[in-house]
């Protein structure tokens, strides 16, 4: 399970250095797509290919699931990290997520996210109003 916030930083080969408590979950190899609000997703490839497998259950008839397939593994970009713990962003999710140097990443359950350090603080500052205010029903019983 990946938890926490961490405030790495690209190199100038666009390359991040995942951090430490992520780095042995990640070591077999990660799959970087697009994320929702312009963040990046970083998957084990092993998470990656169990949501594979699900999106390919929905009806190829189903307009929103072919759009989000599109978008999810159009712009993936796979790859086994160094051994000093880097993975490369390409440029268009760079671009996508508005990456320069500064990063923030965050464990998200069964997932990374990078983001552009701004955007996570406005998405975070919304959300977090929000989440005081979540109703019964989102969230399982006993929460």
């Amino acid at each position: 399970m990946f938890l926490g916030t961490h405030n790495p930083r690209l190199d100038e080969k666009g390359r991040l250095i995942l951090p430490a408590r992520f780095r042995e979950e990640l070591a077999g190899g990660v799959v970087i797509t697009k994320g929702q609000e312009r963040c990046l997703y970083v998957f084990t490839t092993a998470e990656f290919q169990r949501i594979a497998d699900q999106l390919a259950q929905a009806p190829v008839t189903n307009k929103a699931a072919r759009a989000y397939s599109r978008v999810f593994f159009a712009g993936a970009h796979d790859e086994v990290p160094d051994k000093q713990g880097r993975v490369t962003i390409p440029g268009h999710l760079r671009e996508y997520a508005g990456l320069d140097r500064d990063l923030t990443v965050i464990g998200a359950s069964t997932r990374v996210e990078i983001w552009d350090p701004q955007t996570w603080d406005s998405y975070l500052e919304a959300s977090e109003e929000q989440f005081a205010d979540i109703e019964e029903g989102v969230l399982p019983a006993g929460l």
